[in-house]
C-alpha cells in the first residue's frame, strides 16, 4: 500500500485500486462469531491510525486513483498532499451498510463548502478526481498517465519541506473542469436542501424541488437516501454536524464510541443485516430495524453517541501530539 521515505511518505494503491476500504462482510461476520470487542478493537486501532497521519509533522503524499472509498479515504484524507486523478472514484457509502461514515469522515467532510460534506456523507455521493480538487478533500490533480513521472521525481528528494514537495507536485499539476452533470453544480440546491434540520425534512426539500424541476440527479439522491439505512441516516447526520466545531481527535473519539454501539446492536443490527444484502448475499434487499425514519427516536440517535455501560468498555485513547511545544492536533 505504501513506501517510506526518511523524511516524507508516499501511499499508493496497488492494482486498480488505491483502497475500496476494509473488508466489512468480513469484519461484521467476525464480530458474529467472536464478539463485539474484536469490532471496538479493529475500530480502535483503525481510528488510532488516522489520528497519527492526521497529526504527524511528516509530509504524508497519497497518489489516489482508482477506488478510494471508507478504510481507503482514512488513510490517505488526513495526510498532507492529497493527489487525485482522471480516474479517481471517491465514496463514503457506509449509510446504505447501516454503518456511517467514520475514520474521522466527520472531520475532513464537515469542512466542506456550504452543507456538500452532509450530501456526500447521507447519500454516499461519488466523486471523482476533479470534484475532490473543487471540494477542498483533494490537494492536486494529475493526469493518470504522468502519475508513474511523478513518483519518480518524488523518490529524488529526501526532504520533509512541504514548500519543495508540494512545488515538485504543482509541476505535473493541472485544473481539470468539472463536468455538466457535477453535483458541486447544483450546490445552490444541495445547501438548500441539506441544510435542513433532519433528515426527514431534507428528503422533503429534496421531493419539493423535484416536483419542480427535472433533474435526474434530485431523483437519485432522494432514492439514495430512501434506500439508506434509517438509523445511519440520523446518527450520521448528527456526526457531521457535530464534527464542524471538534478537533480530528475528537471527532475520532466520537466515532469510536458510535462503532462501539454500531457493533453491539444496541438499538439496531443493520451494520450486519447491510453487510448480509450487500455484500455476502447480494440481493440488494435489507431489511432495516427499524424500518423507517420516524421510527427512529431522538432517544436511540443520542445512545449512539453516549458512553458505554460495560466493564470490556473504554474511552478511545488518543495521545496529545506536539511539535516544538505546539499542539498540533488539527493541521488541516
Amino acid at each position: 500500500m505504501f513506501c517510506h521515505f526518511i523524511e516524507s511518505s508516499l501511499f499508493q494503491g496497488k492494482g486498480r485500486a488505491f483502497c475500496a476500504g476494509g473488508d466489512a462482510a468480513v469484519g461484521s461476520q467476525a464480530v458474529l462469531d467472536v464478539g463485539w470487542k474484536w469490532g471496538a478493537d479493529f475500530f480502535g486501532n483503525q481510528y488510532f491510525l488516522n489520528y497519527i497521519i492526521a497529526t504527524s509533522i511528516k509530509p504524508q503524499v497519497s497518489l489516489l486513483t482508482g477506488i478510494v472509498m471508507g478504510g481507503g479515504a482514512g488513510i490517505s484524507l488526513h495526510g498532507r498532499f492529497r493527489v487525485v486523478t482522471d480516474k479517481t472514484v471517491f465514496a463514503m457509502p457506509e449509510t446504505a451498510l447501516g454503518l456511517f461514515p467514520d475514520v474521522g469522515a466527520s472531520y475532513f467532510l464537515s469542512r466542506l463548502p456550504g452543507f456538500y460534506g452532509e450530501y456526500v456523507a447521507l447519500a454516499g455521493a461519488r466523486l471523482d478526481g476533479a470534484e475532490m480538487l473543487a471540494c477542498g478533500l483533494a490537494t492536486h490533480f494529475v493526469r493518470s498517465n504522468r502519475l508513474p513521472l511523478l513518483e519518480e521525481s518524488l523518490k529524488k528528494v529526501d526532504t520533509s519541506n512541504t514548500f519543495v514537495i508540494c512545488g515538485i507536485i504543482d509541476q505535473f499539476a493541472e485544473h481539470p473542469s468539472l463536468k455538466e452533470n457535477s453535483s458541486l453544480k447544483r450546490l445552490e440546491i444541495i445547501n438548500k436542501c441539506f441544510s435542513k434540520r433532519t433528515i426527514e425534512e431534507i428528503i422533503s426539500a429534496l421531493e419539493q424541488v423535484a416536483s419542480n424541476v427535472a433533474d435526474q440527479w434530485v431523483t437519485a439522491t432522494i432514492q439514495s437516501l430512501k434506500k439508506a439505512s434509517p438509523t445511519s441516516l440520523k446518527i450520521t447526520l448528527r456526526s457531521i454536524r457535530e464534527g464542524r466545531t471538534q478537533t480530528v481527535g475528537d471527532c475520532l473519539r466520537r466515532e469510536y464510541r458510535m462503532v462501539c454501539h454500531v457493533v453491539r446492536g444496541d438499538f439496531s443490527r443493520d451494520f450486519f443485516e447491510g453487510c448480509r444484502a450487500i455484500l455476502i448475499e447480494k440481493d440488494q434487499n435489507p431489511k432495516w430495524m427499524p424500518p423507517s425514519l420516524h421510527q427512529v427516536h431522538e432517544e436511540a440517535v443520542e445512545q449512539y453517541f453516549s458512553k458505554i455501560d460495560d466493564p470490556q468498555w473504554e474511552e478511545l485513547n488518543l495521545p496529545p501530539r506536539h511539535s516544538h511545544g505546539r499542539n498540533i492536533e488539527s493541521k488541516l
